[in-house]
């Protein structure tokens, strides 16, 4: 059973090549007004403290990186809200593009590294994590993918079979501009989520272009309730916040449990592998 019956969800929807300094008042202000909403929970796009522009990206001194995160700590405290946020941190072998978790008394509660690289830069730089989301959010069971992740299933519907009822999102969609016009039109080629698992899907994603204007993103952040359809919806280009009420008993991962089960042949080894993702959930991402 959950603790709670409803969730009131913000997604913020941020540049994703400014410098760190801005990123991190951006979020602070962001994170104050979703609470001003009376959410509990606000999300961020991916890598949004760092930023997504690699080229300035590699040259931030990785304590600069814990001392934001520290801030946003200390300012979901203040709020008492929960927070996702994320970052590119380095490692003895390149980076991880971590999502961060963070508790309203401040703690890092959850850390969940990107699977699935995507893009020549992240290619280069990051290399993927070692697990799959599964944690709870005031009782009510949730599961993270960053961006390119959302194109494997298996990395929700798994989590969704072992109790996730909210799939948070966090994405930077940037390309060309002719991939990114074609992702706005497309609906940015999201896998339905709702149709095919009944979970809630919350996406924060990014705007704008890069420094060298050679890429921009397609913006259009969402949630979506269990089915698929919207409850809210950002624009293409402007940085805002939307905000929806998750009624959770809606969110009863029917599909994803009629796959448990049928066809009969595939019970033991859907079953393997919940318990894999239920054994590895609480590792650090490594």
């Amino acid at each position: 059973m959950n603790s709670t019956k409803t969730l009131r969800v913000s997604c913020a929807q941020l540049h994703w090549a400014r410098s760190l300094d801005r990123n991190l008042d951006q979020t602070i202000r962001y994170i104050r007004l979703a609470a001003d909403e009376g959410s509990r929970v606000v999300l961020f796009p991916e890598a949004n403290l760092t930023g997504y522009y690699f080229p300035d990206v590699t040259r931030i001194p990785p304590e600069s990186v814990d001392r934001a995160l520290e801030s946003v700590c200390k300012a979901a405290a203040a709020n008492n809200i929960w927070v996702i946020v994320g970052t590119l941190k380095k490692t003895s072998d390149r980076c991880l593009n971590l999502a961060h978790v963070i508790s309203p008394n401040g703690t890092i509660a959850y850390e969940y590294a990107k699977v699935h690289m995507a893009g020549r830069d992240e290619r280069k730089y990051c290399r993927g994590g070692n697990k799959l989301a599964l944690f709870e959010i005031d009782g009510v069971m949730c599961t993270l993918a960053i961006c390119r992740d959302g194109r494997h299933p298996e990395l929700y519907r798994l989590p969704a079979m072992a109790g996730a009822r909210v799939l948070f999102h966090p994405s930077c969609s940037s390309d060309e501009i002719e991939a990114v016009v074609w992702k706005r039109v497309s609906g940015r080629a999201q896998q339905p989520v709702g149709p095919n698992s009944r979970i809630f899907h919350c996406v924060a994603n990014t705007v704008g272009q890069s420094p060298d204007g050679k890429q921009t993103s397609s913006g259009q952040s969402f949630i979506r309730d269990v089915n698929g359809l919207p409850l809210a919806e950002a624009g293409w280009y402007q940085e805002e916040m939307i905000t929806a009420v998750l009624d959770i008993e809606r969110a009863d991962r029917f599909y994803a449990l009629e796959s448990m089960r049928n066809p009969p042949f595939l019970r033991a080894y859907w079953k393997k592998m919940v318990e894999e993702v239920r054994a590895m959930a609480d590792q650090k991402p490594q």
